[in-house]
């Protein structure tokens, strides 16, 4: 495993527990639908920190441009991640944390692509 990947599966680990954590605390307050935007804003920042600094310290972007494509990569996984969200959690009836576990795992994927040859680009 390169140390590229290492360190995105653990910065991407911490975002998704923030985002989770958020999720946890907020749900019961709101919709599940809102309260999973409010994780993923406050995940946003948890993840491009640690993409910046760790899964792409060698980017050949400034960090002005990385951010500004790391959002658009960030706000087509969270697109994807609320669309998995409300499918399984409304169509399926899944737990809110359960669908909102899987339909993360979802977006990881496509977050990890649009970051590594787009957002940091080398």
């Amino acid at each position: 495993m390169s140390a590229s990947t290492f360190w995105f599966l653990a910065v991407g680990g911490g975002a998704a527990a923030t985002h989770m954590g958020v999720f946890a605390l907020a749900q019961p307050h709101m919709s599940p639908e809102l309260a999973n935007a409010m994780g993923f804003v406050v995940a946003f920042f948890v993840s491009f920190a640690g993409h910046r600094m760790l899964s792409f310290k060698d980017a050949g972007t400034s960090v002005a441009t990385s951010f500004k494509r790391f959002a658009v990569t960030a706000l087509a996984g969270f697109a994807s991640n609320e669309a998995v969200f409300i499918l399984l959690l409304r169509a399926l009836e899944l737990p809110a944390m359960l669908a909102l576990f899987l339909a993360l795992l979802f977006a990881a994927g496509q977050t990890f692509v649009l970051s590594r040859f787009w957002a940091f680009r080398r």
